[in-house]
């Protein structure tokens, strides 16, 4: 069976890591999400890039996956950084939320004749929270994901170009979900956040699709010349996941038209499916490529 890449834990978790933190940047750039779902983010991906380094090895076998590891150890510093000043400055609270919460308060006192002006969050003096230090671990982590490439072994462009797609691919559809989940904290969030991450992960559905198929890639196991070791049957499995997950992403949007407050809990339930079907997408082409 030929071996065409590399499939190691480091290389996919630090990929979830970096796609993930940019996901968590894609939502709390507006400024209007709660605090807890960056800490939320924040504190998995660094779990995860944690991993990454308890995984790598001690000793390198190349510059490429010397980089990679010890980069590795970047990106989990780069990941805590936003996380503690999120804490630090939660007092300060969230703009867009706050302005959301005061603007729903002072409404329903209009409605109802109840003075509820005391309940009007009143914001810290000091700065909040800066959403562009989400970013802090993708910059660091690209020089990263370029040498995970270069490891993975085969067309260096094409490597790289396989291990970014798929960082942005398994990290916005990850945060997909998490981000319907986070609903049920703030059900006042505008429905639009959790559009706009879906859309974002339906453009690299494709991507990753293409990425996977181009020579040497799955279509060389349709063609036989790269034996899947089952006969093409992992495959057709691979095809049947990138088919559905492209599906799943298209059914959510629509899930989301409706609007009963039930629809976003119903595409949450899509995105888990689609974190399934994702993950089989990217990583069982990697590991029959893998060999």
């Amino acid at each position: 069976m030929t071996t065409v890449i590399q499939l190691d834990a480091t290389t996919v978790l630090l990929q979830w890591a970096i796609g993930g933190m940019f996901g968590c940047w894609f939502t709390t750039r507006h400024r209007e999400v709660g605090l807890g779902y960056g800490w939320l983010l924040r504190g998995t991906y660094f779990v995860m890039a944690g991993g990454a380094i308890l995984f790598a090895g001690t000793s390198f076998d190349g510059a490429a996956e010397g980089v990679r590891d010890v980069g590795g150890v970047l990106v989990a510093v780069a990941c805590l950084v936003p996380l503690v000043q999120s804490i630090v400055r939660r007092r300060a609270g969230v703009r867009g939320f706050l302005e959301q919460h005061d603007e729903r308060t002072e409404r329903v006192a209009r409605m109802t004749g109840i003075d509820r002006r005391g309940s009007v969050q009143v914001r810290d003096s000091g700065p909040e929270f800066d959403p562009r230090l989400d970013l802090l671990p993708v910059i660091v982590g690209l020089p990263v994901l370029v040498a995970a490439g270069i490891t993975a072994g085969g067309a260096d462009v094409l490597a790289v170009s396989r291990i970014i797609v798929g960082a942005i691919f398994l990290g916005l559809v990850s945060d997909a979900m998490l981000l319907g989940h986070w609903y049920l904290v703030q059900p006042g969030l505008p429905r639009r956040h959790v559009n706009e991450i879906v859309r974002a992960f339906l453009w690299s559905w494709p991507a990753e699709v293409v990425v996977m198929s181009i020579p040497t890639g799955m279509f060389s196991v349709f063609s036989g010349s790269v034996d899947d070791g089952w006969s093409g049957q992992l495959g057709w499995f691979w095809a049947a996941c990138a088919v559905t997950t492209g599906v799943l992403g298209v059914v959510t949007l629509k899930a989301l038209t409706e609007r009963a407050y039930s629809a976003v809990m119903a595409a949450t339930g899509l995105m888990y499916l689609a974190i399934l079907t994702a993950f089989g997408t990217d990583l069982v082409a990697r590991a029959v490529l893998a060999g």
